[in-house]
């Protein structure tokens, strides 16, 4: 039976049925999968997913409440050793604002998250807002959700989460500032993201592979 890299390379493979093999695996094989992208991999699944629907902000959370973390595991194509390629990124919804009722469900218009990794203590943690990119044309076209590191959270976060600081902060300028990661949703609990430096494309991909609730 294919794998995940073969439905990748066979051209005529769409993101439907990529999203069926991935939606029937167990969470355990399905990053077994994913974590073995490599930057043409990535790249490619990045332009198929195109044509999957549009992701949303609910795909990063679920129904989780307010300020209730939820990982991500994620494997970047940056130049770097193996072990700084796997990361996580980290994501909550905000405490609900007055008229978003409980903060669930389709009213949430934004999220508050960081990255998480072995080079979060050298680098910093990366915050960001994540925000629907609808009413943009030109950012639609890359992605249904636009991971924003010129935003980072102006509330409350999850509980345990590293201290807020700006992304110009330290080392982190040579990482986050200035730069938006654009995502496009591959399966029921992976997605993919495209980096863009003050909206320059860099090349450089990562996948997202969402925990059941219970491990994250």
């Amino acid at each position: 039976m294919p794998g995940l890299l073969d439905l990748i390379d066979d051209d005529p493979t769409g993101i439907d049925a990529i999203a069926a093999y991935l939606d029937g695996l167990d969470p355990a094989q399905r990053w077994e999968e994913v974590g073995r992208l490599d930057r043409d991999h990535q790249r490619t699944l990045y332009e198929k997913a195109a044509h999957a629907p549009p992701i949303d902000i609910a795909h990063f959370v679920g129904t989780a409440g307010p300020r209730q973390e939820v990982i991500h595991d994620g494997l970047n194509t940056l130049p770097v050793a193996a072990r700084y390629k796997r990361f996580q990124k980290r994501f909550c919804r905000p405490e609900p604002a007055a008229g978003d009722g409980n903060g669930h469900g389709p009213i949430v218009t934004r999220l508050f998250g960081y990255n998480e990794g072995p080079s979060r203590r050298l680098i910093g943690p990366g915050f960001f807002v994540a925000v629907p990119t609808t009413g943009r044309p030109q950012w639609t076209a890359r992605g249904g959700v636009v991971v924003d590191y010129y935003q980072v959270p102006d509330g409350e976060v999850a509980e345990g989460w590293p201290r807020i600081v700006p992304n110009n902060w330290r080392l982190q300028r040579f990482v986050y500032h200035q730069t938006r990661d654009f995502m496009r949703r591959v399966s029921r609990d992976v997605s993919i993201g495209a980096a863009f430096k003050r909206e320059r494309p860099l090349d450089h991909y990562f996948v997202l592979c969402r925990r059941p609730p219970e491990a994250s």
